[in-house]
């Protein structure tokens, strides 16, 4: 049985959260300075390709509602699992209330660097979105040595 949703969706939820913080509004500016073509997407997303600056280093990055990357829209549509975890993050910029998102991001990044020697497997905005959806190998590279017999 197909249901006929009336009411407001969840994403147009966020859509206007991640506007009145700010964070999309950021992300819009991000792309523009990364000289990014800006198109719509799914669900209110807007995608921004073809950046060219060279940090962050990231097939794809997200601020407030705008999914980043380096390369074109057909190489990310192809790619569905990157941008579900691309996506997983908008919903973090509405949980951290927009901009703190930002160094909250940072200061995990940081701790999973030291934790495990790179900055996803224990960074708890990439676990919550997805490590192997966005790329990122479930276990740190220190880990990953110690595992490897002597």
């Amino acid at each position: 049985m197909v249901r006929k949703d009336d009411g407001v969706n969840q994403w147009q939820v966020r859509q206007v959260v991640n506007l009145v913080n700010g964070s999309t509004l950021l992300g819009c500016a991000v792309a523009t300075v990364g000289r990014a073509r800006i198109t719509r997407g799914p669900r209110g997303l807007l995608v921004a390709t073809g950046y060219r600056l060279p940090v962050p280093d990231a097939s794809a990055f997200t601020v407030g509602n705008v999914i980043t990357s380096k390369h074109d829209r057909n190489w990310l549509d192809e790619r569905p699992a990157l941008m579900r975890h691309e996506e997983r993050h908008t919903w973090q910029y509405v949980a951290c209330f927009g901009l703190p998102m930002l160094p909250l991001y940072l200061l995990a990044a940081g701790w999973s660097y030291l934790r495990g020697g790179d900055f996803g497997a224990h960074n708890p905005f990439e676990r919550l979105a997805g490590l192997e959806e966005g790329g990122y190998p479930t276990v740190g590279p220190l880990a990953r040595r110690r595992a490897q017999p002597a």
